[in-house]
């Protein structure tokens, strides 16, 4: 099918829209590191249970496996955590600022280590899609946001989480390379390896807490928890993976970054939020770019 990757990224882009929502609400109750790892076990078990059901091969050379956990380290452990403790820090919006760096960060990664060249036509599409994000973000000024102060060390929390997806990316981007390899399968192994890894040293270090006591007084965030782990760990990573594999590294990440555009919809008619006339302006760059990606 043509345009699969392209076409999976925008899905991704829609599920980590909703997936924002929820992960912000529930980390400023229980804590970054609290939903990342509750997060990754739940989707470790949902995971689990679509490979058995439909019988999906996990059968993995070697390499492929490696790659996979080396991603999951760098993505999720490291980039995700980064990414929580940034937007608890810093807010979401400006959190999603940095989060633009991404395309551009995976984009040069890609060049250097899987050969990818992207035309001149793809590139001018990309830089237009990520203007148009950075309109929309930059437009949205609510009275939480503004109450949220400069913190440089929120700033530099996004930036590492945004480097860890990147090359996140390119390790999960090696695996496919190397042979047939199933989206739910690769996601199950880079969030259950990465479970193991950031469980244990979360417990070591006092920074975990026994879920069954948390959510049992805190049904809120447990729902908020599980939408999002659907949407985002199940369906996006997912989705994010089918797109890395049918599409090159930058294209794929920059139309996963269009989540800001996909979540207008959300907040007009579900928030019932009015939308600035820069917001509309943001979006029909957004699109014009994504479309040009489509069409290089």
């Amino acid at each position: 099918m043509q345009y699969i990757g392209e076409i999976s990224a925008l899905a991704t882009a829609f599920c980590w829209s909703i997936t924002s929502y929820a992960f912000t609400n529930a980390s400023r109750r229980v804590g970054a590191i609290q939903v990342n790892i509750d997060r990754m076990a739940f989707a470790s078990i949902l995971l689990f249970v679509i490979i058995s059901v439909f019988g999906i091969n996990l059968t993995l050379t070697f390499n492929q496996i490696s790659n996979l956990v080396i991603s999951g380290i760098l993505g999720l452990v490291l980039g995700d955590s980064f990414l929580f403790k940034s937007f608890q820090m810093i807010g979401a919006r400006l959190g999603i600022i940095i989060m633009a760096a991404v395309p551009v960060l995976s984009t040069i990664l890609a060049y250097f280590f899987l050969n990818e060249i992207i035309s001149y036509l793809g590139m001018f599409g990309m830089v237009l899609t990520i203007a148009g994000i950075l309109i929309v973000v930059l437009e949205k000024k609510s009275a939480e946001q503004n109450n949220i102060p400069f913190n440089r060390l929120g700033i530099f929390y996004g930036f590492l989480g945004a480097f860890g997806q990147a090359t996140g990316l390119i390790f999960a981007k090696y695996a496919f390379q190397g042979g047939e390899l199933n989206g739910f399968a690769a996601s199950f192994i880079r969030l259950f390896s990465a479970s193991l890894i950031i469980l244990p040293l979360a417990a070591i270090f006092r920074r975990y807490k026994n879920p069954f006591s948390i959510y049992s007084k805190d049904r809120y965030s447990a729902k908020v928890i599980l939408i999002g782990t659907v949407f985002g760990p199940v369906l996006g990573i997912t989705g994010s993976l089918i797109a890395i594999a049918y599409a090159k590294v930058g294209i794929a990440s920059t139309l996963m970054a269009t989540m800001p555009i996909i979540m207008l919809p959300i907040s007009r008619f579900y928030f019932k939020e009015k939308l600035d006339w820069k917001a509309i302006i943001g979006a029909f760059v957004a699109v014009v770019g994504a479309a040009i990606i489509f069409m290089r």
